[in-house]
Formats: C-alpha cells, structure tokens, sequence
C-alpha cells in the first residue's frame, strides 16, 4: 500500500521502519530531516514538505500533541487540503477527544475518511511489532488500514464510529495507567518505610491482585528505583492526563484522583525530573516518604 507517515518521534520512527519491513510503500516527512533519513536506507521516499506525503492512500500521522496536528492540517499549506478525496487521514498519536471530533467533520466535508487509531505501547513494542490499536471511524476507512495495522500491532480493537470513541479510550486508559503508578509508588514507599524488602513485596503483588502486565513492567523498575529506560518525558505525561481532566470535564464527570497525579507531575518537573517518565511518580512518592530515591 502506498502510505504517507508524518512524525517520526520515538514511537514514529520504529513504526514507519515496520510498514517498510511489510513491503508497504512510505513516504516519511519529520521537521527533523535527519530522523527520516534514516529510512531512505531502507527505501523509503523522504519528503520534503509534509504536503508531498498527501498523494497517498493512507497518511499517518503520529504527533506529538494537538498544536502539532493543528498546525501540520491547517496552517498555510495546510495538509487537509492536499489530501485527495476519499484518501483516510490515520491519527495514531494521542490526542484530545474535541480536535479528534473536528478532523472527522472537516476530513467528511472534504470527502476524506478519518480514522482515529491511538496505540498502547513504549518504543519498545513499537519496534518489536507488539503495539496494541484502538482504532474507531468509517468501516470503509477501517477495513483500509487493517494491513497497516497488522504489521504494526499484536492486536487491533475495532470500535464503530465516531472515530473519536478510540480517543476517549486512549485518554481513559492513560488516566488509569498514570493512577497505578502513583498508587504503586506511594505502596513500595510504604513497605520501604516500614522495613519491607521493596522487591519481595512487588513480587507478592503483581502475582497475587495485581498480576498484570503494567504492574510485571513497573514494578521492578519502581521497586529497584530504576526509571530508565525513559518512555516519554514527562511533558507529555502531563498532556495526557490533562486530556482526560478536559475530556472529564466536558462530561461532567469528577475525577479527582487525575487531579493528585497532575500536581504530583508538577512537583516532579519543578524537582529537575522532566527527563523522566511517568515513573517520576513513584520517584516523588520516595521522596515525599523520606527515603533516597
């Protein structure tokens, strides 16, 4: 398939270079012409504006936030007017519920297909193949990318439109996420305050109540106090919960626990830990106990 790929960011990168492994056909574009260099090795087309992606079947995009997006669709040489009709914009990046509904209504007038697609996963699992997509829009839209994401994903969720439901799902999921972190920090803080040996404890817990894959994953690295590798910064963090207050708020719907984890990442940039991931949480929460972290 003939595809178009906007941002080559941490999670960009890997995925594009898994398109091309899969036989599609990609055009790169990355404000930072050296990432998308690294693909032409691998026969991909660099582009050198982000419109010359747009003649393709399938663009995607994967940015960082919705300034990016809104800038990359709607300023001067804006990308929604390049798009050729019935050509599906794939939003894969997280992004707010309220832009999400605004691409479905400007791509439909234009008579474009959205398809909203956020993915679960660190670089990691991007470059392993083993991303997981949430992927809501028109079934036509839908069926067009599923090569896309068979070779991108170990498993695809389908939900029905409007493409902004996967949003709502995406920004969800991070709240919870973000809400077991803090949560598991606070708790080896406290079996490390109270003389517990910090990875027995992990142990007995993520094979007992908590036997998940993101307590398996974290729990070492917060028992040990190992944050690194780093996922995303934690300015990104802070995005994403701060799409889930927005989203929450336009509902109507309270959540205070999203509030403690925002001013707990607060407090973890103002201590010098922007580098960090969403781990930081648990780093503050040793801190906050008295203990070296």
């Amino acid at each position: 398939m003939k595809v178009g790929f906007i941002g080559l960011g941490k999670m960009g990168l890997p995925m594009a270079t898994n398109l091309l492994a899969a036989g599609h056909r990609v055009t790169v574009y990355n404000r930072t012409k050296s990432r998308a260099d690294e693909l032409a090795a691998r026969g991909a087309i660099v582009a050198g504006t982000p419109e010359a992606c747009a003649g393709s079947s399938v663009v995607i995009t994967m940015l960082s936030d919705d300034n990016a997006l809104e800038e990359l669709l709607f300023s001067k040489n804006k990308l929604v007017d390049a798009l050729s009709s019935g050509a599906v914009h794939l939003c894969m990046s997280t992004i707010s519920v309220a832009l999400s509904g605004k691409l479905a209504e400007v791509h439909s007038k234009a008579g474009q297909i959205y398809v909203a697609a956020p993915v679960f996963g660190r670089p990691e699992t991007a470059a392993a193949r083993r991303l997981v997509i949430v992927a809501a829009g028109p079934k036509d839209g839908i069926e067009r990318c599923s090569p896309l994401f068979e070779a991108l994903a170990r498993k695809t969720f389908v939900l029905g439109p409007p493409a902004a439901q996967a949003n709502l799902v995406k920004v969800g999921s991070n709240f919870l996420l973000f809400a077991m972190i803090e949560s598991l920090g606070e708790a080896v803080a406290f079996a490390r305050k109270t003389g517990l040996n910090a990875n027995e404890f992990v142990k007995i817990v993520t094979e007992t109540v908590f036997d998940s894959g993101a307590y398996r994953v974290f729990g070492p690295m917060i028992a040990q106090g190992k944050y690194e590798p780093v996922g995303f910064p934690l300015s990104m963090v802070l995005k994403d919960i701060g799409l889930a207050l927005q989203a929450a708020g336009h509902a109507a719907c309270p959540l205070p626990f999203a509030n403690v984890i925002r001013d707990q990442l607060s407090s973890a940039i103002a201590r010098g830990y922007q580098d960090l991931d969403e781990t930081a949480l648990a780093r503050i929460a040793a801190e906050n106990a008295g203990l070296p972290s």
